[in-house]
């Protein structure tokens, strides 16, 4: 069979699968929720067996010490992602919820309705516990799903759609509301990004290349971020210990990630006092600074500090690493400026004691998330109580920020009459 057949014929089998879905009840769903959740745990040896010959392909190629952690499920996370699977089932069905409710003049009964969204193709990378994640999410917003994993968890998410496939069935769902693209083939990509007659919405989940490749050549809308340039903004009324507290938070608790801080910003009047602080406690994490003129004048007596001149495109580049860039500026509306100028509008924080100062920026800064006295890393699913993410927007259109099961539906008008005809 030819890669553009296979293709197709994934699409047409979702796409038959997701009709079946979408009037499936809560309690079905749920059942195969926690089906998944108990077969996880009883095939870990499998799922183990299956990640270990990933992990060993991957030493092997050379693949970088981080990306190779990020394969890895042991006994403990293949636990942690049943434990997922349970808490998604015990969330509330988004399918069937009013949304709005209107008598018109004549009488018809019209109420907005939310419905899937019908079939979401997952393009991702590295960590096969998004394959999880993301089917599940799916499955219980009434979604079928096709997933393409990256070529280095093959052999995991082989094992792991096994997985889903046996809970599918047993629990009476078509076993083709998730399907794994069954070869690691890369172009297998460009079929599957013009399936417009069966596929209503691509996610791509990884680095700023892939999802650019997507987007440029899908022909189905894409629901993406394409990297997360996050900025805290120190006002002058910041209280020195929060501000610490919350840029050391956001640039080093967890740096490859794209909810972590990559600009510091500081407004001139705090910047002498303030700033060598800042700086202190980021070198001790072993944060290279860049600094702007101004900020390399002030922090230019402070010992100890690894500082290198900023470049144009450093307030504007996803370091994904322990470095900062690092800016002072006039005030706070030339911060917000800055902002919407160099980031890219994901999350964005402001540290202030200020109420007036930070309703200001929470209404001016143009990002997914805006927080006031909290670090950025807080822009994550479970974080929001959503229970888990299938990904972050960036987009204006749908959904914006991190997507769970409200942001996997779409909607339509249910309309009742009693025998009205248009004049």
């Amino acid at each position: 069979m030819s890669l553009s057949v296979l293709i197709e014929t994934l699409g047409r089998q979702a796409r038959e699968a997701s009709l079946v879905l979408a009037t499936a009840d809560t309690s079905r769903k749920n059942a195969a929720l926690l089906r998944l959740a108990a077969l996880l745990v009883e095939r870990t040896p499998a799922i183990m067996a299956a990640n270990a010959r990933d992990v060993a392909a991957a030493k092997a190629a050379g693949l970088a010490k981080p990306m190779v952690e990020r394969l890895i499920l042991d006994a403990k996370r293949i636990a942690a992602v049943a434990e997922g699977v349970r808490e998604v089932a015990a969330l509330p069905d988004p399918v069937g919820v009013e949304l709005e409710h209107v008598t018109r003049p004549n009488g018809l009964d019209i109420r907005k309705i939310s419905v899937p969204i019908g079939v979401v193709a997952i393009i991702y990378e590295s960590r096969p516990n998004v394959t999880i994640d993301c089917a599940v999410l799916c499955l219980k917003s009434g979604n079928a799903c096709i997933l393409r994993g990256g070529k280095e968890a093959f052999e995991t998410n082989t094992a792991l759609a096994a997985v889903l496939s046996e809970a599918l069935t047993e629990t009476g769902l078509p076993p083709h509301a998730v399907q794994l693209v069954p070869t690691p083939d890369r172009a297998a990509l460009l079929p599957l990004l013009k399936l417009d007659q069966y596929i209503h919405c691509i996610i791509p989940r990884g680095g700023e290349a892939l999802i650019r490749f997507v987007t440029e050549n899908a022909t189905i809308p894409v629901i993406k971020h394409f990297k997360g340039v996050c900025t805290v903004y120190v006002d002058r009324d910041a209280d020195p210990v929060l501000a610490e507290k919350i840029v050391l938070n956001a640039k080093t608790q967890r740096p490859g990630v794209c909810n972590a801080a990559e600009n510091l910003f500081i407004h001139a009047a705090a910047a002498p006092a303030l700033l060598p602080r800042l700086a202190r406690a980021l070198a001790a994490k072993k944060v290279e600074l860049r600094a702007d003129p101004e900020a390399l004048a002030v922090l230019a007596a402070e010992p100890g500090l690894k500082l290198v001149p900023a470049s144009g495109d450093d307030f504007s580049t996803e370091y994904l690493d322990l470095i900062m860039a690092v800016k002072i500026v006039p005030d706070l509306d030339a911060a917000i400026a800055a902002i919407n100028h160099f980031g890219s509008a994901h999350s964005d924080a402001i540290v202030t004691r200020d109420e007036a100062a930070a309703k200001k920026f929470l209404a001016g800064v143009d990002s997914a998330t805006v927080y006031w006295n909290a670090s950025t890393r807080f822009t994550d699913g479970y974080e929001f109580g959503l229970g888990a993410e299938i990904g972050i927007s960036t987009d204006r259109l749908h959904a914006r920020g991190p997507m769970g099961l409200r942001e996997l539906c779409t909607y339509k008008y249910v309309i009742v009459g009693t025998g009205q005809v248009r004049e």
